[in-house]
């Protein structure tokens, strides 16, 4: 399944963000915030301060709820975000980006954005059924998500770490 660019930049985001709970929290400065900002190349409201961190910080939790629910369960998620936010999609373009959805208009702020863009991109993932393709890291002393975009759905760890650390475990396992 190919999801549009929005959609897959919006679940990429959200599955970093949750991600940076782990430890060790790699979220814990305005300074990474303003990197995911930019990195996610975010538009619109963003204060860089250390207010705006904590609220986004606070999504974390909401986020990996709704990222790891059942079918049923997302979309009584995606709904409730999407009626507290005052959500009303709408089709916009800004810099190199052809026309996408935004829900909530630029002046909102950064936590709300974060949070309606990834209820939008799971409305695409719930009506596609797809939501095999979040999962948890198959590292068993990781709890990371994992967002598999591949065709083949072969993706199995959050990180390249978890692969590469347990790709090295199953080689000393068989040299034994």
């Amino acid at each position: 399944m190919v999801f549009a660019h929005d959609t897959e930049a919006a679940l990429l985001a959200a599955v970093e963000l949750v991600n940076s709970a782990a430890e060790p929290d790699t979220l814990t400065a305005v300074a990474q915030l303003d990197e995911f900002f930019d990195r996610h190349v975010y538009t619109g409201a963003h204060t860089g301060d250390a207010a705006e961190l904590t609220a986004v910080r606070d999504l974390r939790p909401p986020l990996r709820e709704l990222l790891t629910s059942d079918r049923d369960t997302a979309v009584t998620l995606v709904n409730r975000i999407l009626v507290e936010h005052r959500a009303v999609p709408q089709l916009v373009r800004h810099g190199d980006v052809d026309y996408h959805v935004h829900a909530v208009p630029p002046e909102a702020p950064l936590p709300v954005r974060i949070a309606v863009e990834t209820a939008m991109a799971m409305i695409d993932v719930i009506r596609a059924d797809e939501l095999s393709r979040l999962s948890i890291c198959a590292d068993a002393q990781c709890a990371g998500l994992v967002l598999d975009l591949s065709r083949n759905r072969s993706r199995r760890y959050c990180s390249t770490a978890c692969g590469n650390r347990n790709a090295v475990a199953a080689y000393r396992a068989r040299q034994r």
